[in-house]
């Protein structure tokens, strides 16, 4: 299975955030999966390195866009980087090389990467695939969303999303690895 991780740039190695992606990364790579990740700094690093340290293979969706706005590269953790002009083609690469898709706590770029593969999934762009959001902020936000927005949100549009509390719980949403039961 591969799994996308989403997840912002501002958490720092010995920071709580940090050492979840950290243990994330890791469960992900002991099941087997491949990890895919924005490639870059904070929770992508993170993720990056647990699933590595495990032995899963790591790939980084990296783009040009955000290096002219950002100056980097991919982390050392990544071991295979797929890069792409804009950062539309950037986010779409991470939905559709991927089986599952998971955010961690993340800002306007994290939003717009969950909202994009929700949306995709509404209109049958992409086959139904998990959607896991981790953590008690994207419960309020999302909860925010369809309390404020209720009328234009159809009942069956919530299926697309699924809440954690932890990574732990998070791994335990995907479905069973192929040939194995959970």
């Amino acid at each position: 299975m591969r799994v996308t991780v989403f997840g912002g740039t501002h958490t720092q190695p010995g920071e709580t955030d940090y050492e979840e992606a950290v243990k994330l990364g890791r469960l992900l790579g002991e099941r087997g999966c491949t990890v895919l990740t924005g490639g870059y700094i904070g929770t992508m690093e993170a993720v990056s390195r647990g699933a590595a340290e495990a032995g899963a293979h790591v790939i980084g969706i990296t783009c040009e866009e955000i290096e002219r706005f950002r100056p980097g590269s991919a982390n050392r953790w990544v071991q295979e980087e797929q890069r792409f002009p804009q950062l539309v083609e950037r986010i779409n690469g991470l939905i559709d090389g991927s089986d599952a898709a998971m955010a961690l706590p993340g800002g306007v770029g994290t939003l717009a990467e969950v909202t994009v593969t929700w949306n995709r999934m509404l209109i049958g762009s992409i086959p139904p695939r998990p959607l896991i959001l981790v953590g008690m902020g994207w419960r309020k936000v999302i909860d925010s969303f369809f309390t404020s927005q209720g009328e234009y949100i159809a009942a069956r549009d919530h299926q697309w999303v699924q809440f954690a509390s932890d990574v732990e719980q998070a791994v335990a949403l995907l479905p069973p690895p192929a040939g194995r039961p959970v």
